[in-house]
């Protein structure tokens, strides 16, 4: 379906239009409406013409559209939904995402992963969300703390420490090198060390609790600290064996 404007002197003369259309009838082809709609209008103006005359139009130039409104090729829409459970890269249970109509009507609504966006289905789920809050539910975990927990499994934390002065580790330590070693902010409360005391080097392990709901034992090794060799540390044990000689 072509539709036109009548500014800028929008429009396009179709002529013999019934002839056409009764043609198409006689050889046996049916004749539909387009789903979409295309709007478009002159690049340049067409000038006035004496009353009763046709308008003069350019051989060229007034044959230049410029494209206004084109529903059919427009990008799709997104569909907002709520997952049901947790789902990679989308987030968890209860979260309202936007995601492609295909996504959501092939995969996420057809496996049960999500439900429309209604505003019962709202209600509904804001409803077990403050249940949850006030512990009469139980509490799920986030998709980001599923992430954490799974990489917490599969990971093993070395910590270095001193040979030269009397240590003992403890849960600041073990934050300290879990955010500089694995990248991982844990917080010390949420570490747990074994009950005796760590005064020297070996293998051992450590528990971290993620959200307060899954608890995951990373072992770990705690070894001699290595300075690292910057160059202002060969600076100093280039001053160290000068000043030795």
């Amino acid at each position: 379906m072509l539709r036109l404007g009548a500014g800028w002197g929008c429009g396009l003369l179709l002529r013999g239009l019934a002839g056409q259309q009764l043609g198409a009838q006689s050889r046996g082809l049916g004749l539909s409406l387009s789903r979409g709609t295309v709007v478009v209008e002159r690049w340049w103006k067409v000038p006035l013409s004496k009353e009763g005359s046709p308008p003069r139009l350019h051989p060229r130039r007034h044959r230049i559209y410029r494209v206004v409104e084109d529903t059919k090729n427009e990008p799709k829409g997104e569909l907002e939904v709520i997952l049901t459970q947790s789902v990679d890269n989308l987030g968890s249970r209860g979260d309202t995402v936007s995601v492609k109509k295909s996504l959501a009507r092939n995969k996420l609504l057809l496996e049960g992963l999500a439900v429309y966006a209604s505003p019962e289905n709202k209600k509904m789920f804001e409803e077990e969300m403050r249940l949850r809050d006030e512990g009469k539910l139980e509490r799920l975990q986030t998709q980001s703390g599923e992430k954490t927990a799974q990489f917490l499994r599969s990971c093993r934390l070395e910590v270095g420490m001193k040979n030269n002065v009397k240590w003992e580790l403890n849960n600041e330590i073990v934050a300290r090198h879990f955010l500089k070693n694995l990248n991982v902010f844990v917080t010390p409360h949420v570490v747990k060390l074994p009950d005796e005391p760590i005064t020297r080097w070996g293998e051992y392990w450590c528990e971290v609790t993620v959200n307060g709901l899954d608890t995951v034992r990373v072992p770990m090794s705690v070894v001699n600290f290595m300075r690292p060799k910057t160059k202002r540390y060969k600076y100093w044990l280039a001053q160290q064996a000068a000043s030795k000689r």
